[in-house]
């Protein structure tokens, strides 16, 4: 018999009523195995186990739906205030290609210090796009998260050779091969027997992809009932290239493909026809999104620290757009990522009520299940999945207490982290990582980084060096005489 578990007299439980997000105050919430058997008060039946939920908020586990985890963690220090001037300040196209892992060890310490941040921050299922590498899902599974694996594959690769002009070098064989591998991949992931590890189809950008591969992936995402996802949309050069290559926009060639509809998710869908950067003529981007039913990946930390933002997240949710949030890039934080995500869209919509924390709440957590086909995971019924968040109620982060979910995401953050449950199994306890070894993954992190800036003028179209590309904020002299 699977022992039964009951946490009683929860202070503060987030529960699902059927259709929305409600408070259950001194409640039990039971689990038996991977799955949540009782939720309510003065559970009477048998529990094998009994744990204490008085001092504790519980809420569901977040829902990461878009994260690169092994490349993004070993440009902390390095891409944080870098600049393209050449390319509407993103940093797609001269920075990300060189500050990149030099091989499979890089890849795994990245891996392993995203997947502690985002466990430590509340996130028990998360979608990563990363390209495939030895011991991938191995790493995945070990960690205890609910994982959705999405193998990157592109039929080109961008490059420049003076800093504001993009080249594309094509190779429709090569991102064929790709494209089968990632099925193949996709494949030990569903049977992997963890059971927590599923698949995700993921052409890498809608302007490195042809036709025909983006056509084929999703036919193949419908045939084998996975969700989809791409790039589109993310940067001012992304969209006049595709204007000059089809005379529309990102979007609207994707719609124009047959490659937006309810399992489709686009990352990150900033620079749409509306987008005061553009000046554009026609206003449809919005409004084909929401009539698709496709869903947004809004990641907005990494698009902040270049001065970039949605246009904005209350004005997509008016037109009826689905939203989800993601991580994307370091630190692997959900919970800052929610914060983040209201301020920019209040300054960005130049209203304090563009959105609220709830609707921001829905997008970490209903709308991210919503957008990988999961019903039982992103909220905490019965029937669900036990995958759930303690908050420490008496961390001074929280306290006083009034409305606790929203002084966790305002105030508290990951901080206030005390337990993290997936699939019934506890993963964090008492603050602390119990599924990797997060100290040993730093380690490793910090040593491929260095490995990795000692090449940066290899990588680099001008030759230029990684104190070059990324200054240091403070000059470093020898003495002070």
């Amino acid at each position: 018999m699977t022992e039964r578990t009951a946490l009683r007299n929860i202070a503060w439980l987030v529960v699902w009523d059927g259709s929305r997000h409600v408070y259950l105050r001194d409640a039990d919430l039971v689990f038996e195995g991977c799955e949540i058997v009782f939720i309510g008060e003065d559970y009477a039946d048998r529990a094998e186990r009994e744990l204490n939920g008085e001092d504790l908020l519980v809420i569901p586990g977040l829902v990461d739906i878009h994260s690169h985890l092994s490349s993004e963690a070993i440009r902390k220090g390095i891409t944080d205030e870098t600049v393209s001037p050449g390319f509407w300040h993103s940093s797609l196209y001269e920075h990300l290609p060189v500050f990149d892992p030099l091989d499979d060890a890089g890849r795994m310490a990245c891996l392993n210090v995203s997947m502690s941040e985002l466990l430590l921050s509340g996130v028990t299922t998360v979608a990563d796009l990363s390209p495939p590498f030895e011991g991938w899902l191995e790493a995945l599974a070990e960690s205890g998260m609910r994982a959705v694996i999405a193998p990157l594959f592109r039929d080109a690769r961008w490059y420049t050779r003076n800093g504001h002009s993009l080249e594309y070098d094509w190779d429709e064989a090569a991102g064929r091969k790709a494209f089968r591998r990632a099925q193949r991949m996709i494949e030990q992931a569903i049977s992997h027997p963890c059971g927590r590890i599923s698949g995700m189809v993921s052409p890498s950008q809608v302007d490195t992809c042809g036709e025909e591969l983006l056509r084929d992936s999703h036919a193949f995402a419908k045939e084998s009932n996975l969700p989809w996802t791409i790039h589109a949309a993310q940067s001012v050069t992304e969209f006049l290239e595709m204007q000059r290559r089809h005379g529309t926009t990102p979007i609207q060639w994707l719609d124009d493909l047959g490659v937006l509809d309810e399992r489709s998710t686009i990352a990150h869908c900033i620079f749409l026809d509306h987008h005061p950067w553009l000046h554009w003529t026609s206003q449809r981007d919005l409004g084909l999104l929401a009539e698709t039913e496709a869903t947004i990946a809004h990641c907005p930390t990494v698009f902040s620290r270049r001065g970039i933002a949605l246009n904005t997240f209350g004005t997509y949710l008016d037109h009826g757009v689905r939203l989800a949030v993601g991580t994307d890039t370091y630190p692997h934080n959900m919970l800052d990522e929610v914060r983040t995500a209201a301020i920019t869209a209040r300054i960005a919509g130049q209203n304090v009520e563009d959105v609220t924390y709830l609707e921001l709440f829905n997008a970490a957590t209903i709308a991210g299940a919503n957008a990988l086909g999961r019903d039982d995971i992103g909220r905490l019924a019965v029937g669900c999945k036990a995958d759930f968040v303690c908050i420490d109620l008496h961390h001074p982060a929280m306290r006083p207490v009034r409305e606790p979910l929203r002084t966790l995401l305002v105030v508290a953050a990951d901080r206030a982290v005390r337990d993290v449950y997936v699939d019934g199994e506890q993963v964090v306890r008492d603050g602390t990582i119990q599924s990797v070894d997060h100290a040993s993954a730093l380690e490793h992190l910090q040593a491929a980084q260095e490995q990795m800036l000692g090449h940066v003028s290899e990588r680099d179209w001008a030759g230029r060096t990684a104190d070059a590309l990324a200054p240091m904020m403070l000059e470093t002299v020898n003495s002070l005489d």
